[in-house]
């Protein structure tokens, strides 16, 4: 018998059965891939990467990085699983997702303590559970936690952005870069795709007036009885159609700002730039950032194609839509990840209502410790707010009804210092908030080693 179950295998339940097994907790762990496919993943591996391989920024003094800070010193697997299948990003941290996911599946699969069944999980176990189901919960699943907490579940729509080879773009049109970096000119991480203002112009046009895919899926899961409290799009995630609507500058100021990049073959800086990022460490295949879509394959061909450098591209993979699934968590859930309602029940993830893969590790990691715990006979550990990862828990469990969103790391959420701080007052404010949590965490990091 096992002493903790968690379901779901991404990234959330992952980190939470690495930090409960290293603890001594047995641990079942179900994921229902690749039986059964959330029409969003590819493949059968555990913790696979749907949306991006970036994990955003690495520099010690923006939110994410602070965060990424955090779990190394938490003693995160999955961070060091990012880390050893690093590709090149900048000063961000992107991975090649299929040996990210390898890396991650070998992992907890041979650890002793954990047993991967791969079945669906369509009840909560009246044992100690974690739910780390993520936003593409099965409808079973979903029926059963809404039953149990009472509270209709909100939806919001996402979006993933297409991948191309990179041996059908023309390199005589796209220059590499990354931005502000003059000293690798010619080397940078990034490939770029400059537009004139003529050139853009014609792409927001052809762009706006593409044909989408329409929602019907949506629509079937909500008939059978999954109540949608909101139907929008996460900004974060809003499909590059639906931002360029909004505005005819909103791409130029958006994914496609220029700032930073100039092309060195010709020293000049273009009205608008595409970026691709490397999303594999052979550096075979390239991802549109910022192109998350919901337009038809033919139209998606046709649109972006319609970029310089991209006019003959190949797509390894198409854009396309996906549900994503959270719950009322400041209703539900404790700092701590642990039900208000029922002490042996965690969540994390996603569906607690966290943005970006850091933070769905993060909220694993902090959910396996408190598991664990708890199974052991300690008390949870409550995160100070003024680390990251604390504020994020705490941001999550404490926003009011109208705010509540889902939310990814940022010092917005960080306590502002007193202004009377003496300590802090004259650095950067960044750099002041990543002092704080560092020195904090320290205080409270003999619970997770």
């Amino acid at each position: 018998m096992a002493d903790l179950i968690i379901i779901g295998g991404g990234l959330a339940g992952c980190e939470a059965a690495w930090q409960a097994a290293r603890r001594g907790i047995k641990v079942d762990l179900y994921e229902m891939r690749p039986g059964l496919q959330t029409g969003a993943h590819t493949g059968g591996d555990l913790a696979e990467l749907v949306c991006s391989n970036s994990l955003g920024s690495n520099l010690p003094d923006r939110a994410a990085g602070v965060l990424k800070a955090e779990l190394r010193r938490m003693s995160s697997l999955l961070m060091t699983c990012a880390d050893q299948t690093s590709v090149p990003a900048g000063r961000a941290l992107a991975v090649d997702r299929e040996i990210f996911a390898r890396s991650v599946t070998q992992a907890i699969e041979s650890h002793h303590n954990i047993t991967v069944i791969r079945k669906e999980m369509q009840e909560i176990p009246k044992t100690p559970t974690i739910i780390a189901s993520g936003p593409l919960t099965s409808l079973a699943l979903s029926q059963a936690i809404r039953q149990l907490s009472g509270e209709d579940h909100l939806f919001f729509y996402d979006a993933i952005a297409p991948v191309l080879r990179i041996d059908t773009i023309d390199d005589r049109i796209a220059y590499r870069a990354s931005r502000y970096d003059t000293d690798k000119a010619g080397q940078g991480d990034y490939i770029n795709c400059p537009m004139t203002k003529a050139e853009y112009e014609r792409f927001v046009d052809e762009l706006i007036s593409a044909e989408r895919i329409e929602l019907k899926e949506f629509e079937r899961d909500l008939e059978m009885g999954v109540k949608a409290g909101r139907k929008e799009y996460f900004e974060s995630c809003l499909p590059i159609e639906i931002l360029a609507q909004r505005s005819r500058q909103a791409l130029a100021y958006g994914p496609l700002r220029p700032v930073g990049l100039v092309d060195t073959r010709t020293g000049r800086k273009a009205y608008a730039v595409v970026q691709l990022r490397q999303d594999n460490l052979a550096g075979t295949l390239f991802n549109i950032v910022g192109f998350q879509t919901n337009l038809t394959v033919s139209e998606q061909r046709r649109v972006f194609r319609l970029v310089p450098g991209l006019e003959k591209v190949e797509f390894e993979r198409y854009g396309q839509m996906h549900r994503n699934t959270f719950i009322y968590s400041p209703a539900m859930l404790n700092p701590t990840m642990q039900s208000k309602a029922w002490p042996d029940l965690f969540f994390s993830g996603q569906i607690t209502g966290v943005e970006g893969y850091v933070g769905n590790i993060a909220t694993g990691l902090l959910a396996g410790v408190n598991a664990a715990r708890k199974i052991l006979g300690f008390e949870p550990v409550e995160l100070p707010r003024t680390t990251m990862l604390g504020a994020l828990c705490y941001y999550i469990t404490h926003a009011s009804p109208e705010d509540f969103q889902p939310m990814k790391a940022n010092f917005g959420i960080l306590p502002e210092f007193d202004e009377h701080n003496q300590v802090y007052g004259r650095r950067p404010r960044s750099t002041a908030f990543a002092k704080r949590a560092e020195e904090d965490l320290g205080m409270v990091l003999s619970a997770f080693e």
